[in-house]
């Protein structure tokens, strides 16, 4: 059994789509991060980052944040959505660093400038929908080439990007008309993978209403 501290952010969707293609059980314990209950004493204890998503393995005993880790160790520990080794396996971690380090900061940095921001900084709202769109050419023209992030394999870079491209690209596209010129790969790759009945019940966990 797995407890899962999640909220209702493509970051903690990650995890639940993960629990679900692999079948794993676990309970939800929802952390309102409107509420700040990511600062809770005993949630730092899991995460002293203090940000979701977070898991503990029963099994294990094991306690992990951070959700490309988190993804790491389930594929691990199932022996699905990563290869054991050889270039698959790295093709899927490039990319998995990618949505990390490059996709989901970028475009929490667009969303908060351009959203939530009480001053609208024209210079930050400019270099992060750049980026955002910079991002998104660089994803299209992946999937130019192969059916999936990491070849011709559903992983966890897949599930890793999924929810961040679903939440934004609509948004982008809306708001920010031209900003990503091409995006007809990412549109049938969303599509495919949304139709995913895992995907679709790890979307909602935990519940958005």
């Amino acid at each position: 059994m797995i407890d899962f501290y999640s909220w209702t952010t493509p970051n903690g969707r990650k995890v639940s789509i993960m629990l679900e293609e692999c079948g794993l059980a676990y309970t939800v314990h929802p952390v309102n991060i409107s509420l700040n209950q990511q600062f809770e004493p005993n949630f730092l204890k899991i995460s002293p980052n203090n940000k979701i998503p977070a898991i503990v393995d029963r099994e294990t005993g094991s306690t992990i944040f951070e959700s490309g880790a988190i993804l790491v160790y389930l594929a691990e520990k199932t022996g699905r959505y990563l290869a054991k080794s050889g270039d698959a396996r790295w093709k899927a971690m490039e990319w998995l660093m990618w949505q990390m380090a490059g996709l989901g900061p970028m475009a929490g940095q667009l969303n908060h400038f351009a959203v939530f921001a009480k001053e609208k900084i024209p210079y930050a709202i400019d270099r992060y929908s750049n980026e955002y769109a910079r991002l998104m050419n660089v994803l299209e023209k992946r999937l130019v080439e192969a059916e999936y992030l990491a070849g011709d394999e559903y992983t966890i870079a897949d599930i890793a990007a999924y929810p961040w491209v679903a939440a934004t690209l609509p948004v982008v596209t809306k708001n920010f008309k031209g900003l990503v010129k091409h995006h007809e790969h990412i549109d049938k790759w969303l599509k495919h993978i949304g139709e995913r009945p895992a995907v679709q019940r790890g979307m909602n966990v935990p519940p958005s209403n």
